[in-house]
């Protein structure tokens, strides 16, 4: 009987076998990397039925582009109201007073309504027992163009 090793055609084949055990572990090792890969690239596009990147990031980059449109709409939206909110009347100050001490009671009022800048109006209603007058000035930086009453100022004052 012939030793296998004296015939070059059976090392030929324990060779060829080797390289075939060789290949069968790489392709598990791909194998493996491959079903990795799979799962990440799963968790990322998850169930878009998107199989192309560059659509998805397309897709990304438009949406970008709209985020910073209306980010810079709504950034110019805020300084305009910063701009004038300064110049809205919303500060409102009550005052009640008794107009004639001798009679009545606190049913004279001086109402004013004013900005930040001390702009806006004073209105005073003095009540008697037969009438009602109520008065009207504008007011600028606090002042007025019209004599203020002790009251009228004390409701500039009091409006915060």
């Amino acid at each position: 009987m012939e030793d296998w090793t004296s015939n070059p055609m059976n090392a030929v084949t324990v060779g060829l076998a080797l390289l075939v055990i060789i290949l069968f572990i790489w392709i598990a090792v791909i194998g493996g990397r491959l079903k990795k890969l799979r799962k990440q690239y799963t968790a990322v596009m998850g169930n878009t039925g998107v199989t192309n990147f560059e659509n998805v990031i397309v897709e990304l980059k438009e949406g970008l582009a709209e985020q910073q449109q209306e980010n810079k709409q709504l950034k110019s939206q805020l300084t305009e109201v910063q701009a004038t909110l300064p110049n809205q009347k919303g500060k409102i100050g009550v005052i009640r007073y008794n107009a004639f001490a001798e009679q009545g009671s606190d049913l004279s009022f001086s109402i004013a309504i004013i900005n930040d800048e001390k702009d806006g109006a004073v209105f005073s209603g003095i009540h008697s027992r037969e009438t009602s007058y109520v008065y009207a000035k504008p007011v600028e930086k606090g002042e007025s163009a019209y004599p203020l009453t002790p009251e009228e100022r004390k409701a500039i004052l009091e409006a915060k």
